[in-house]
């Protein structure tokens, strides 16, 4: 079984000398000894050159797993009307990475509501399928409280095998802010109802928790036996642990795979049918020391 938690990015300043090398070099490397995953929110506002994209070919590890966003111009700009130029050659330059890409993310404005389903249905239907796999992130509040929009709307990702991304920003919001990143959290990040509902084999979950680290694991409490039920269910899921500064982000997201680990070994020996030989949730790489040297192989 295998859990894939990430960060938003795989650089971040305060991040150098403490989890990255101090010489600011090969910080993806470095990164993917701390989590098996990342969101490419850098793809959202510009498409990589073709040496950008080489590059962390180069330097992400064959089990590594990117989740890159769909360019701003497809999902905002153009609202995924129009798009096959745009998304062929977002394809192309990310073809060198298809092999480590885990669910493309269709990130939609919060204006995207139920008249445009059908629009989101025609570009799902012309996306190829062969080498990617596909994750839908709505913000309109239509499609959240179980009604009508909300079931057209899995029924159809279901169908189609797309993944729907579930974002959870309760802890953010669970109190007043206290740090100025919180404060702009407040602001940026969408407030809406959390619906844990899969609609395809990789669920993506973004958890959007505090600066405080203890109150972004009280946070994510809920989320722990319900990713260890994916995981026995067969599924591969993917968790996003932000903060509004993210200087802890990598620890927290490696808590939370042990929690869930913890989850599902207590599962298996709680189970009559399951014996020692179990299988377990694969753990995650061992951390590279900030100024050991890195090898790939």
């Amino acid at each position: 079984m295998i859990l894939r938690v990430g960060a938003p990015m795989w650089s971040l300043p305060e991040w150098t000398g403490r989890f990255l090398p101090s010489d600011g070099t090969d910080t993806l490397t470095a990164y993917a000894t701390w989590c098996n995953a990342v969101e490419g929110n850098t793809t959202f506002y510009a498409v990589p050159s073709a040496t950008t994209v080489a590059a962390w070919a180069e330097q992400a590890p064959p089990d590594f797993r990117f989740c890159f966003k769909l360019p701003r111009t497809i999902t905002h700009d153009r609202r995924v009307r129009h798009v096959d130029d745009e998304l062929d050659e977002f394809l192309t330059a990310m073809a060198p990475l298809a092999d480590r890409c885990g669910p493309l993310l269709i990130q939609l404005p919060p204006t995207f509501g139920p008249d445009d389903l059908s629009v989101l249905t025609e570009f799902i239907d012309s996306v190829p399928r062969l080498d990617w796999t596909w994750a839908v992130e709505v913000r309109h509040h239509a499609y959240f409280p179980g009604g009508r929009a909300e079931r057209s709307l899995n029924d159809m990702l279901a169908r189609r095998g797309v993944n729907r991304v579930l974002l959870d920003s309760r802890p953010l919001f669970a109190g007043p802010s206290q740090t100025p990143a919180e404060v702009g959290a407040f602001t940026r990040k969408p407030r809406v109802p959390v619906r844990p509902v899969v609609t395809a084999g990789s669920p993506v979950v973004r958890l959007i928790g505090r600066t405080d680290p203890e109150a972004t694991r009280a946070g994510w409490q809920q989320w722990v036996p319900k990713v260890a039920e994916w995981l026995m269910a067969g599924l591969e899921p993917f968790v996003f642990v932000h903060t509004p500064d993210n200087v802890d982000s990598l620890w927290l997201n490696r808590e939370f795979h042990a929690e869930v680990a913890a989850h599902v070994a207590a599962g298996f020996v709680d189970s009559a049918d399951d014996g020692p030989g179990a299988a377990a949730v694969e753990p995650l790489p061992a951390p590279v020391e900030p100024d050991r040297q890195l090898d790939l192989f």
